[in-house]
């Protein structure tokens, strides 16, 4: 009887469910929140079929985010200082949101300084990588191993705990990114991140740990 409690107990403290989103199917049936200069399209891309492209924020509806794993492939532009896309969540609303992010332009460059600077976390708008860079240097931002070209598709793991952040790139074991959380934001809505130039995503899978 004992064992079978503690069994009870495990199983539901440390239950996870994953969520495959296929993201050309969302935007098809207009699930996702975006403003009108987002140019969400869909992507007729050889790789992978339920890709899209977003420039801006595409917030999916009625979806929340809270503790766990999120994994998701992306591909930027090997265009200096205008390539930037990421993973946005525990938003409270579009100007208050978690942010993880990616330049590709940095991936490769022959400034090995600058390849420092290829993945980010952020907390908009407290702690913008300005703000992080100048006070913390090389903490919230790093190289990504492996390296991929900048304009090639790369996958992403982000985990996120209620303390940290841990970023692995191309299913590598080792994190190209590990820091501490900033902020009080621990909840909210999550969507797919892009400044600058368009970028593209695929094959979204949120895996959300329950208490």
């Amino acid at each position: 009887m004992i064992l079978l409690f503690l069994s009870f107990i495990f199983h539901n403290v440390y239950t996870q469910k994953t969520v495959p989103y296929n993201l050309a199917d969302l935007l098809k049936k207009n699930n996702f929140i975006v403003d009108t200069s987002n140019h969400a399209q869909l992507l007729h891309d050889q790789v992978y079929k339920e890709a899209i492209s977003i420039q801006k924020i595409a917030w999916l509806k009625n979806i929340s985010f809270t503790e766990g794993t999120i994994d998701i492939d992306l591909r930027g532009k090997d265009v200096f200082l205008q390539s930037f896309l990421g993973i946005a969540f525990h938003a409270k609303d579009i100007n208050h949101y978690e942010l993880v992010y990616f330049r590709p332009f940095n991936f490769r460059h022959a400034d090995t300084a600058r390849r420092r600077w290829s993945v980010q976390y952020m907390v908009v708008p407290d702690f913008l990588y300005d703000k992080l860079r100048a006070e913390y240097p090389l903490v919230y931002e790093n190289a990504v191993t492996p390296v991929p070209r900048a304009d090639e598709w790369f996958h992403a793991t982000i985990v996120v705990s209620n303390d940290s952040i841990t970023v692995y790139v191309n299913h590598s074991s080792t994190p190209s990114l590990r820091v501490k959380k900033l902020g009080n934001l621990n909840d909210g809505m999550i969507g797919l991140w892009d400044d600058e130039l368009s970028g593209d995503f695929a094959n979204l899978a949120i895996t959300q740990n329950k208490n």
